[in-house]
């Protein structure tokens, strides 16, 4: 019977930390027969019970003193012929808790001639990568996802058949490797999450098959070789998170077999190159500084998919001219002016629209009604005038809609996308109460109506919010009971608020900031507010409120200023009475001695008409 595969996963079935010994052991096992599928001898049987004393006080169904017949055990199945490990092709040692390779592993594995994958992925490793002799016919190399280290040099020369090799996410420095293997045939280099340094050398395109290159999020510099375009077989490109600079380069969009390109956070400028969306699918430019227009037959070609440019300094109109095939258009942040295209109407598959941050006029198109499959729409901090529009109600598919920072005007619609997670339409202009058709929308955790001018009052039963803001209107009534779902913000401040502050906000047990200022609230603050268990922020400034301030534990920060009413300590509020009781009576007193002075005036002074009537009698 020939072993063609071996998974060897320790933590997900015994819960137990592999280190050196196991691999050790592991090494005996493939000098002979392994332990799935094949015939013990007692060689075996002795190493396999020396592996149980080793899982004591352990998770392990492995233990040989109730069982003493490895064949027996969970997960080992023994057979009556005698296996021929030299048939191994894929060893999977991943997803474990290994710390170190013993140098016997290496030389054991090296001499199975029919071994083409073997993977330590999601493991401890550490040190520098082992140097692999022999391995004939490896073709995969994984070691992904450890803690190893140093330099990469000659470790990986003896490989005569890698055709994919994944070093990412370890600790690696030094420039990036150029000596992959003997035989020039790999296909797949992965060297993401790590901390190489220096420019990308050009000695890569040496290996033709090439079809994909991650060096993603690493210390790289310099600019794109002009060579890559050479990689005439080359499909995924990302150069994602590095220190990489200079002008994007024309060549790439030569290359017909390129789908994916990547090459956001960095510091590329100038231009965006006319024909780099020829043959790609997936575009990712973002937060670099990119400037100058977009061409306009950038988004046209019917294989463009996924454009994200945001975070540049891109300027101009948006491109009218889109493919029907895209689906996620990103250009937030940037410079770019005009108004959103009507052509966008045909693009049925949109999911995601962002165009935050720029300088775009006009209304907002309801013709953005026929994107059916959209789920994010973004259009916060522009330009943009004129009522929300009515026809927005029919994306059953939008979860996410941001128009916060424009100058929208009018009332808000009474039908809304009724999947909606998030509502952000706070800075703007709008006017008339908030519909009550919000409490139907029951998908609804965020929402954010902030500086309008809303008047009215507050729906009752409104959905499972997490966050809800409603400050800077000209909101009034009573405050209906509030979802217990709020876990973070309930901002009420700046409105027209009055009576008691609500005792029953105190059942918000999950809420951490509260923000009641600038209104018209009265009485005293309500003790069961101490009692709220991730409260961090109180806010009642600039109220009318009196009273002891209650005692709220240390955790909780609360602003109480504008309350002249209100005092910290019982001293300071008999005080504060005294001075008020004072003030009462100075100015009772003062009424009084004025009405008397002028009583006293008047008698003193007499009547001016009887004086007169006096001296006219008198002359006659």
């Amino acid at each position: 019977m020939e072993v063609k595969q071996i998974t060897f996963s320790i933590t997900s079935k015994m819960n137990w930390y592999a280190d050196y010994n196991c691999l050790f052991l592991l090494s005996c096992f493939l000098l002979s027969c392994s332990i799935v599928f094949c015939q013990l001898s007692a060689d075996q049987n002795l190493t396999m019970i020396t592996l149980s004393k080793l899982l004591i006080n352990t998770n392990s169904p492995w233990d040989a003193t109730k069982e003493p017949n490895p064949c027996s055990w969970i997960d080992v199945t023994c057979s009556p012929d005698k296996t021929q490990i030299g048939s191994l092709q894929w060893l999977d040692l991943s997803n474990n808790r290994l710390s170190s390779i013993p140098d016997e592993f290496i030389d054991v594995c090296g001499q199975i001639n029919e071994l083409q994958t073997l993977s330590f992925s999601h493991n401890y490793l550490v040190g520098p990568l082992p140097t692999f002799h022999g391995f004939e016919g490896l073709k995969t190399l994984d070691m992904s996802w450890n803690s190893l280290g140093g330099n990469i040099g000659s470790q990986l020369d003896g490989l005569r058949s890698l055709r994919s090799l994944n070093l990412s996410d370890n600790n690696f420095n030094g420039h990036v490797p150029i000596n992959l293997g003997m035989s020039m045939m790999l296909e797949e280099l992965q060297l993401s999450k790590n901390s190489f340094q220096g420019s990308i050398p050009s000695e890569i395109v040496s290996y033709k098959n090439l079809h994909r290159i991650d060096l993603s999020e690493n210390q790289l510099s310099g600019s794109i070789p002009e060579v890559l375009a050479n990689l005439t077989n080359l499909e995924v490109l990302v150069l994602s998170s590095n220190k990489l600079s200079g002008e994007i380069p024309t060549s790439l969009s030569n290359i017909q077999t390129l789908q994916y390109f990547a090459a956001n956070e960095n510091n590329f400028y100038g231009g965006v190159p006319s024909g780099l969306t020829r043959f790609l699918m997936h575009l990712e430019l973002w937060h670099n500084r990119l400037a100058g227009l977009i061409p306009p037959d950038f988004l046209s070609r019917p294989n463009v998919q996924f454009v994200d440019l945001s975070h540049n300094m891109l300027e101009g109109p948006i491109p009218a001219n889109v493919s029907q095939n895209l689906v996620i258009l990103r250009l937030g942040s940037n410079r770019m002016n005009g108004s959103i295209p009507v052509s966008f109407e045909a693009l049925a598959n949109l999911t995601h629209l962002e165009l935050e941050n720029n300088s775009l006029t006009g209304a907002i198109p309801p013709q953005l009604s026929s994107c059916k499959s959209l789920e994010v729409l973004n259009l916060a901090q522009n330009n943009l005038i004129g009522a929300l529009p009515e026809e927005l109600a029919g994306l059953g598919s939008l979860d996410i809609m941001q128009l916060q920072l424009n100058k929208l005007s009018g009332k808000i619609p009474e039908q809304l996308p009724d999947g909606l997670s998030t509502l952000d339409i706070s800075w703007n202009s709008l006017t008339g109460s908030i519909p009550s058709s919000i409490t139907g929308l029951k998908n609804l955790k965020f929402l954010y109506l902030q500086g309008n001018d809303l008047n009215g009052s507050i729906p009752d039963g409104l959905p499972y919010l997490v966050e809800l803001h409603l400050g800077q209107n000209q909101l009034r009534g009573m405050i209906p009971l509030m979802p217990l779902s709020l876990q973070t913000v309930l901002n009420l401040s700046s409105n027209l608020f009055e009576g008691p502050i609500p005792s029953d906000l105190s059942q918000l047990n999950g809420l951490r900031v509260l923000d009641l200022s600038n209104n018209k609230f009265s009485g005293e603050i309500p003790v069961s507010y101490t009692q709220m268990a991730t409260l961090t922020e109180l806010i009642l400034s600039n109220n009318h409120l009196s009273g002891l301030i209650p005692e709220f534990p240390q955790r909780v920060s609360i602003e109480v200023t504008g309350n002249t009413g209100l005092a910290d300590s019982y001293e300071k509020l008999a005080r504060k009475k005294g001075r008020h009781n004072g003030v009462i009576i100075v100015v009772g007193a003062g009424a009084f001695l004025l009405v008397s002075l002028i009583f006293f005036l008047f008698l003193l002074l007499g009547d001016p008409t009887r004086d007169r009537t006096r001296t006219a009698s008198v002359e006659r």
